[in-house]
Parts: C-alpha cells; structure tokens; sequence
C-alpha cells in the first residue's frame, strides 16, 4: 500500500475538486434561467447542512468548542454564497467554458490573498505560472480577440463573475487563518450553517416566490449535485489542502477545470470550442503543470 504525505493527499483532493466544480459550471448553465440565482444558492446551502452534520456526527463527532468565534464561518459562508450566487449570474449571458476559465483567476487571487494574510511567498517559478494562467485566462475572457483584450471590453457575464472568484480566492486563506484546530469536515459544517443562515435572511423574499413543487426534474437533478458535489465534498476538499499546502497551490487545481468542462459539454452534445479559445485553455493547463513539478515550494 502506497503511503502518500500530506502535501500529496492535498493534491489528491484537489484533482478531484477540479473535476466535480467543473460540473457545476455545465450543469449550471442548464438552469441558470429558469430558476432565481439567489433562490438556488439557498437550496444548496440548506439541503448541504443536514448531508454535512450527519457526516459529521458520525465520523469525527461534534463539539461544543467547535462552534466557538461563529464570526468566522459567517465570513467564510458569506464569502462563498457571494461565490455561489455571482456563478450562476454569470451564467445567464456567458457560456460554462468562459466561465470556468474566469475561474482560473482563482489561483492568483487566492495567492495575493495568502501573501496579505498568511505571509505566504510565492515562488518564482510559481509567479510565472500564475502569470500564464491569468494570461490564458485574459485571452478567454475577452472572446480571443486582441481588440477586445486591448480595449478591456469583457463580457457582462464574465465580469459578474470575475467578482464571485475574487470572494473565493479570499476564503481559501482565509480558511487556514481562522481554524482553530477543528477538522476539516466540521469546519466546512460550521460554514454551511452560516452561509444557510445568511442566505434565507438574504434570500427570504426569492425562495418564497418559487414553485419549488413544479420545477423541471433537471433542475433539482442540478441542485442535488451542487449540493453533493459541488458544495459539501469540494468545501471539504479546498479546506483539507488549505491546511497541507500553500493558498496559490490549493487553487492551481482550478486550471483543469475548463478541460474537464470541456469534456462535460462535449458529453451533454454541446459540442467543442473554436481553436482561439483552447490555446487560452492550453496556457492554463501548462500553468498547472508548472506549479505541481515543482510541489515542495
């Protein structure tokens, strides 16, 4: 059996967050207009905190010390929510695969954040990759055209959700600075409950207007899996390699994310993007590979 270190099962989880968040750009799109953004992201939450706490309770058990600072968890939840909310906006006007790629940015933010706050330096060879990555990015985001990057005329959807990545590269430093020794899985708990919390007050008014018994069946197919996948197993896995790696380094796995958005909307027949905007695509996986040859720094 193959025993694995601490930074390298940080990898491991992260690999796997790259390949469920890329889900929730695809099938996101699917309902990104038939249901209220901020109606959704209260789903997610609620439907996420019992999944969580039973998970918990059972599995590292609960404490009342954990529940110590609650100001924590509600600035991270927030922060997320703010995420959660902005992506499906997004959504409405710019396509899954433009969206994952603004995404990408994640790995900077997160590593100006981590430098601000943690005092994490980032090295050479990884300022470069996180350079590449934005680059790639960039080029996306302005439709693979020169004009438009020169200009900065990006797309409305882009824009709006240029926003939510900046909230979530916040909250990954954000994570190691506020834990108090609790685990992974009760840390993301307390989170959840406070994003719930945060979102029915926000949301009350959106939540009681839809017809929650007559939505389509792909819209809570979409919202068992943002719920499962997209917000329980990726918080856990962004907050457990939060504590064994570096904050940029956590967010490096988020260039796959476009790939593997790709294959999802090749799956869902949606086809492929035109050849301009895979080289974008193309810059930020090789930015990935750049970051994790060198995964001792």
């Amino acid at each position: 059996m193959i025993k694995l270190s601490q930074a390298a099962r940080g990898h491991l989880v992260m690999f796997g967050f790259s390949l469920g968040i890329a889900g929730s750009f695809s099938l996101g799109s699917l309902i990104a207009n038939q249901i209220d953004p901020v109606a959704v992201t209260v789903a997610r939450f609620v439907l996420a905190v019992p999944l969580m706490g039973m998970f918990a309770a059972f599995s590292v058990g609960l404490k009342w010390k954990d529940a110590a600072q609650p100001w924590r968890y509600a600035i991270i939840g927030g922060l997320m929510a703010a995420y959660f909310v902005l992506m499906f906006e997004g959504l409405k006007t710019a396509s899954p695969v433009s969206i994952s790629v603004v995404f990408t940015l994640t790995p900077i933010l997160s590593g100006i954040a981590g430098y601000v706050l943690l005092r994490q330096v980032i090295a050479p060879h990884s300022t470069f990759a996180l350079a590449l990555g934005a680059a790639g990015a960039a080029w996306v985001i302005f439709g693979a055209d020169l004009e438009s990057l020169l200009a900065f005329r990006m797309g409305t959807g882009e824009a709006i959700f240029l926003i939510g990545c900046i909230c979530h590269g916040l909250s990954t430093p954000l994570q190691r600075l506020f834990n108090r020794g609790e685990s992974p899985i009760v840390f993301v708990l307390g989170t959840m409950i406070a994003g719930a919390v945060l979102m029915l007050i926000y949301g009350r008014k959106e939540v009681a207007a839809i017809d929650w018994v007559s939505l389509p069946a792909i819209v809570w197919m979409t919202i068992g899996y943002l719920t499962v996948v997209s917000t329980a197993l990726t918080f856990v896995a962004v907050n457990y390699a939060a504590m064994r790696l570096p904050s940029a380094k956590v967010m490096a796995y988020t260039y796959l994310t476009p790939s593997w958005v790709i294959v999802w909307e090749a799956t869902l027949g949606h086809g492929f993007p035109r050849f301009a905007v895979i080289a974008g695509i193309a810059a930020a996986a090789a930015a990935m590979l750049i970051l994790l040859r060198h995964d001792t720094d």
